[in-house]
């Protein structure tokens, strides 16, 4: 069976919507799939400034922008399938959406209506992805897994680097993930200070020097002490990490040296978790990167470091993959809701069960 669909996904970080055309087949049980177009569509500072800010805005504005921003969705799809010459052949359309609060054992709040996106596209559209899990008492949170065990075979890590990082481990039989740290959220806040977007491949940060006393006391915050699954929502990295960094009068480029460097550390100590679950003896292992802290350099060098002790192999696939990647399994787990099949796992979330995660909007009668 083969299924043509459009992934979105917008993350933390802001740094634009994610669009992916990707086809699928499946065959007796097996799934393949190829990205056959994507863009990345940058925020205007309108939009990235509502998406910022939408965390404070009273409820009925925040309602109405989760309406006007699911119909800015459909009109950026309505583009995108004009452009590439998709008339007729997209079944369907999978949005996560974007994030703007994130309670585990209270409520997920992904901000871009399905139902507006469905009416101006005309196309069939799943969305609310997470809010089944946090339903039946889960964290809501990494939802990817499942994706990545089934799409990418051959991998015992999967670590995803945007506004927050997360890591995966596909174990033999259950599947493990949470959410390890704040990541590119808080460097790209660190970089703005100086007028850069971003730290292009690390280049400040590689030029700094690590603050040993703030080193230590973000390594300490509470989060990093609790045990999995564990998910975390944007305001941990923007009201509590962030505020934190900036209390130490302290050099942009030495910031940006001791954040990538708690990165990397708190992501060997989430890899030394995971092996102590399952009792496992250290021996050569592999983590796929993707997510846009791929492209820097600098932090996969001292991921690299900090891994060396655990014999696991660093895995950098191509440009398409690690940019899309997300959007990619929001179109896998699109079509499995439209299967009727679980989407997420409770082994990854902690929920009271599997979960069929997603509502499906019908743009045409």
């Amino acid at each position: 069976m083969i299924y043509r669909v459009i992934g979105l996904m917008s993350g933390s970080s802001l740094d634009g919507l994610d669009i992916a055309y990707i086809e699928f087949e499946e065959k007796a049980g097996k799934w393949t799939y190829a990205i056959l177009e994507a863009e990345c569509i940058s925020y205007s500072p309108s939009w990235e400034n509502s998406l910022a800010t939408a965390q404070q805005l009273p409820a009925i504005e925040l309602i109405a922008l989760h309406s006007t921003y699911g119909h800015y969705l459909g009109e950026a799809v309505n583009r995108f399938i004009q452009a590439s010459n998709l008339e007729f052949k997209v079944a369907l359309i999978v949005s996560h959406g974007h994030t703007v609060f994130h309670y585990p054992g209270l409520f997920t709040f992904q901000l871009g209506d399905g139902a507006a996106i469905a009416a101006k596209t005309s196309l069939p559209v799943v969305s609310d992805l997470r809010a089944m899990d946090i339903a039946l008492g889960g964290q809501g949170a990494p939802i990817v897994p499942l994706g990545e065990r089934v799409l990418f075979e051959g991998y015992d890590f999967f670590l995803n680097i945007g506004g927050i990082s997360n890591l995966s481990y596909n174990a033999p039989t259950e599947l493990d993930a949470f959410d390890v740290c704040p990541a590119n959220k808080v460097l790209n806040l660190l970089s703005i200070e100086i007028g850069k977007e971003f730290d292009a491949e690390g280049m400040m940060a590689s030029s700094g020097r690590i603050h040993e006393q703030l080193f230590s006391q973000l390594n300490e915050l509470p989060y990093y002490k609790q045990e999995y699954p564990k998910s975390l929502d944007n305001s941990f990295g923007i009201d509590i990490v962030y505020p934190l960094i900036k209390s130490h009068s302290i050099p942009i480029i030495d910031a940006l040296a001791t954040y990538v460097e708690h990165i990397a550390f708190q992501l060997s100590v989430s890899i030394s978790m995971v092996l102590a679950k399952h009792n496992l003896p250290i021996s050569s292992r592999n983590l796929l990167v993707t997510g846009g802290g791929a492209f820097n350099d600098y932090l996969i060098a001292r991921i690299e470091h900090h891994l060396a002790p655990y014999s696991i192999e660093i895995i950098l696939p191509d440009e398409k993959t690690i940019q899309y990647k997300e959007a990619l399994i929001m179109g896998f787990l699109g079509i499995l809701r439209w299967r009727e099949e679980d989407t997420v796992m409770s082994s990854v979330t902690g929920a009271s069960r599997n979960s069929i995660g997603g509502a499906l909007w019908m743009g045409e009668h």
